[in-house]
């Protein structure tokens, strides 16, 4: 476990979107983690979700470590103030080490870059290259869409059923709470 904290790594969206409950769920989810003791590990930025996030974790006091490639400091306002803050050369180097010092996933509503970074953890995890868990906040149904299509994979044959039990659902940000405690616990960390 890095730094011996139960480490979470929350992917979502440079934009806050169109549903103010996205808002409201990332504020929540940050909050969340500092006061169940859990370091956030995210993209650094200062916009959208990811700010919320952020924010709303350091004002109740949690660790944060953020990791943000060069190119995108300015245009997502990378958070000088974090605990932590990585600057890397790529994209890749962006997922890889946030993933590497995370113990588990939490994916909140985002575009093409927060799926970009769910069907990595998701692949990997399929493959055997890790085991950490994956969990989406579908906050106002946003990821019902996507767990009809893991179920068409499924269907269709390119995936085992196993494929679809690799990520966990949350309807509200207490019952990922109560997940991740789960998780958590596993790792010897309790809440």
């Amino acid at each position: 476990m890095p730094h011996g904290i139960f480490s979470v790594c929350v992917y979502c969206g440079s934009r806050d979107g169109a549903d103010p409950a996205f808002a409201a769920d990332a504020e929540a989810v940050g909050a969340l983690l500092a006061t169940r003791g859990w370091r956030l590990v995210y993209g650094a930025g200062d916009v959208g979700l990811m700010g919320r996030v952020a924010r709303a974790a350091q004002a109740a006091g949690g660790v944060t470590l953020g990791v943000i490639p060069e190119h995108l400091m300015a245009r997502e306002v990378g958070k000088r103030d974090l605990d932590t803050l990585v600057v890397t050369e790529t994209m890749h180097e962006r997922k890889k080490v946030m993933f590497m010092n995370a113990d588990a996933i939490v994916v909140l509503p985002g575009g093409a870059g927060t799926l970009d970074e769910l069907f990595e953890a998701l692949t990997w995890r399929q493959l055997g290259l890790h085991d950490k868990h994956v969990f989406l906040l579908n906050t106002a149904g946003y990821w019902d869409p996507f767990t009809h299509l893991l179920k068409s994979v499924v269907t269709a044959g390119f995936a085992g059923p196993e494929l679809a039990r690799m990520v966990t659902v949350a309807g509200s940000v207490a019952a990922l709470g109560d997940a991740v405690d789960f998780v958590a616990a596993s790792h010897g960390h309790d809440a």
